[in-house]
């Protein structure tokens, strides 16, 4: 079907929803659309690739809700979507789009709300229920929900799904649906994991792939500055100062403590700044994006996991404060701006071991990252001076400067001084603690990034390109295992069935293991939450009985380790360290005293 479709009337949808449409303002279909609707009312499966931002909600929802029984008031349709605020996101627009069909009612269900909510929400009726993996597979065990008269399943980022360690959910959530229903899915990318759930469980599906990398980019100004001469703190204020047409900003980071960490720097330099990651409660992360909305804050630090969903018209920066792991990372990321039509501006900071990450962005997005000249001392001054002028202008202007003029005249009396003299005292109480002048001195431009001289492979590095085939290293140098006494192995069902990353690894031993309710994918969770690194770049994992142990990239950034030592699962520190045993981990597994006891907690996931 062609995407310059001009009208939402000739996709066959019902005059209910084409009426609601124009009340809220749509007018031309996104290609996704255009392609997608049709297939999904003829009833197929359907695989839809495109990045986020192309309008893909309304792509699943519209159809879906032409199926809907409204008279019958069990679940019909199922969207699994990763995070928190993308299902309350897609909820969101599909009681938008049900605005002209009384009785419709979908339910948003996910980790962190209480169970007790959910389950009077679930007993009065749902048609359509939008949820994280982990709470539906809860009410699927407690037999709180039922999909006997499920139609539709949708599975929405389902790359992101896989990123994050759900994809084994979403396979036993899948196997738990009717026989008869329609599949759809989609994904940004589509990794070899995501291409066999699609061949195991969807039915002939039409695959509709939408070529929106550089058009997600289109409309934002990319630029990059490289790491250099000056600590990143005082550059990114800088260049937030001097930015035009700054409204607000989304900043990028890799760990929970680091949003922090910024948002109380940021706090303590005047700027309206909070943060935003997975420790704040629902109602906490809900405040925060609604006070962005509103304009009561004007920055967010946030880390990947925590920003997926947000949908701020307002965001007209988005700053890779910490350069991401992979490109499918930073487009999402940089798809937070440029959004509603408006153009949207991204700024990455880059450190030299992380040019050829910036090379591999700029390839998969096809599209050129400027260098960004660093805001001189000079430059801050004079915007500051000009923002000055411009409030003592509107002042001036005001009515009621008499009695303040008066003022002046008698201290230039007083003091024998001329009024000019006395204005450039008042402007410098003025300051207010931002002085008009900056001190310190301006770092030397950083030497423009030279592929060809940084071609050799750095210890660490993430980037799957640059890795060296994986040796037997610790068998060459003659410490070969004995196959005698080995203890306990881990079960085969609890080995992650995944392809190895390749590169240097080290085997950390953590404190948690079978007897305390730990799966595997809590671990990598768990891991990928805290530290950012994506579940591709975790090893084998060894479950045993008071321990695990677990195989992580070498050379670490110093701020993921030092997150690592703080993470828990399941409420449980992992207290993780190098593992000093054998593969099997039977010389180093840990006892723990008889008495001592631990039960199984049940957390929201």
């Amino acid at each position: 079907m062609s995407t310059s479709v001009e009208s939402f009337a000739d996709l066959g949808l019902s005059d209910t929803l084409l009426k609601t449409l124009t009340e809220i303002g749509y007018e031309t279909p996104s290609p996704i659309q255009a392609q997608c609707i049709p297939v999904l009312l003829e009833g197929h499966d359907l695989i839809g690739m495109a990045q986020t931002g192309t309008g893909k909600t309304a792509a699943f929802a519209l159809p879906l809700m032409e199926q809907i029984d409204v008279k019958l008031m069990k679940p019909q349709a199922l969207i699994l979507t990763p995070t928190r605020e993308l299902a309350i996101q897609v909820a969101e627009a599909l009681q938008t789009y049900a605005k002209n069909l009384p009785g419709f009612h979908v339910l948003p269900i996910y980790g962190g709300q209480s169970y007790t909510i959910q389950l009077k929400q679930l007993s009065r009726g749902a048609h359509v229920i939008v949820g994280t993996p982990g709470r539906v597979m809860d009410h699927l065990e407690r037999k709180t929900l039922n999909l006997d008269n499920l139609k539709t399943m949708v599975l929405d980022e389902a790359d992101e799904m896989l990123r994050m360690g759900f994809i084994d959910d979403v396979e036993w959530i899948l196997e738990r649906t009717p026989p008869k229903h329609q599949t759809a899915l989609f994904s940004a990318t589509m990794p070899e994991q995501i291409r066999r759930v699609a061949q195991k469980y969807l039915v002939e599906p039409r695959e509709i792939k939408i070529k929106s990398a550089t058009a997600t980019v289109a409309a934002i100004r990319q630029v990059y500055w490289q790491v250099s001469g000056m600590h990143k703190l005082d550059a990114l204020t800088r260049i937030l100062e001097v930015e035009e047409d700054f409204d607000a900003a989304i900043i990028f980071v890799r760990t929970k403590t680091a949003t922090v960490e910024l948002a109380d720097k940021l706090s303590a330099s005047g700027y309206a700044a909070a943060a935003l990651n997975g420790d704040l409660n629902q109602q906490m992360r809900e405040r925060v994006i609604e006070q962005l909305k509103s304009g009561a804050l004007d920055i967010v630090i946030a880390t990947d996991v925590a920003a997926r969903g947000i949908d701020v018209p307002r965001v007209s920066h988005v700053v890779n404060y910490d350069i991401p792991y992979d490109t499918e990372a930073y487009v999402h990321r940089i798809g937070r701006t440029g959004r509603a039509g408006r153009t949207g501006n991204a700024i990455l900071f880059v450190a030299p071991r992380e040019i050829r990450m910036l090379r591999t962005i700029e390839r998969a997005t096809r599209s050129p990252i400027a260098p960004l000249t660093l805001p001189s001392r000079a430059d801050v001054t004079n915007k500051r001076v000009t923002d000055f002028k411009a409030k003592v202008a509107e002042v001036m202007n005001a009515e009621g400067l008499d009695f303040f003029a008066n003022i002046v005249s008698q201290i230039a009396e007083e003091q024998n001084v001329g009024a000019e003299e006395v204005a450039a005292a008042l402007a410098m109480m003025a300051q207010e603690g931002k002085p008009l002048q900056i001190a310190g001195e301006d770092p030397r431009p950083a030497p423009a990034p030279s592929f060809e001289r940084d071609s050799r492979p750095r210890p660490g590095s993430f980037d799957r390109d640059e890795r060296k085939p994986r040796s037997n290293e610790r068998f060459d140098r003659g410490d070969k295992p004995s196959f005698e006494n080995r203890g306990e192995r881990p079960r085969r069902e609890e080995r992650p069935a995944r392809s190895a990353p390749t590169g240097d690894m080290v085997r950390y031993r953590i404190d948690v293991g079978r007897d305390h309710g730990v799966q595997v994918k809590d671990i990598v969770g768990a891991i990928a939450n805290e530290a950012g690194i994506e579940s591709r770049f975790i090893g084998r994992i060894g479950l045993f009985d008071e321990s695990s142990t677990v195989e992580l990239p070498a050379g670490m950034p110093a701020e993921a380790a030092n997150a690592l030592k703080r993470t828990r699962v399941r409420g449980l520190p992992i207290n993780l360290r190098p593992d000093e045993g054998r593969p099997d981990g039977g010389s180093s597994e840990r006892k723990f005293d008889g008495e001592r006891s631990f039960k199984k907690k049940s957390f929201d996931r």
